[in-house]
């Protein structure tokens, strides 16, 4: 698959998440996808925890907002941690969320790739996971995503229905060239 089709396709499916066993290659293509992710002056401050099994999965999904229960059906989760000490702090910024969003991102699209539903999710609670997880409390959760074959047949299958409800901004009122020129409100 092309890189620009892999991102048109990725869209998160968290309603389409199968409890079929995903193989252990597959796993490691993703986290190698992650480690490969560009950051800040190469810290590389991401850390992944994959969760895998019914009872781990779903001790961990007690830690996760109402709208985030359906999580109990992936196969794997995978939370994504970083210690903003481990990364560049410069005018404020933190570069370590940014940093493990470009790994996760690219998580994100090697999954899509193979054909895996993921799902990004803030919505839980940053405690109750580092006490499941056993996580120090300098160390900063960021997000998790389910990671399940679809209960479809395939992703294209799983995925059409969203993809076509897809909506984005005009890029015009995105990028600008040259300077900030906000568009006129319609």
């Amino acid at each position: 698959m092309e890189t620009l089709e892999v991102i048109r396709k990725r869209c998160s499916l968290k309603t389409h998440l199968s409890g079929r066993k995903i193989e252990p290659e597959k796993i490691n293509t993703i986290l190698e996808a992650a480690h490969l992710a560009a950051s800040a002056r190469n810290m590389q401050p991401w850390r992944f925890i994959i969760v895998q099994g019914k009872k781990a999965v779903e001790a961990l999904a007690h830690a996760f907002g109402e709208s985030n229960l359906m999580i109990r059906q992936a196969p794997v989760i995978i939370i994504a941690c970083a210690r903003p000490g481990d990364d560049v702090m410069h005018d404020s910024k933190e570069y370590y969320l940014f940093d493990v969003g470009m790994a996760v991102a690219n998580m994100l699209l090697a999954a899509t790739d193979l054909g895996l539903v993921t799902h990004p999710m803030a919505a839980f609670d940053e405690g109750e996971v580092k006490r499941i997880l056993h996580i120090p409390d300098d160390v900063r959760v960021v997000i998790a995503t389910p990671l399940a074959y679809p209960l479809e047949a395939s992703y294209d299958e799983a995925s059409r229905e969203r993809l076509s409800q897809r909506t984005r901004k005009d890029l015009k009122e995105v990028a600008y060239f040259d300077r900030w020129s906000e568009l006129e409100p319609a």
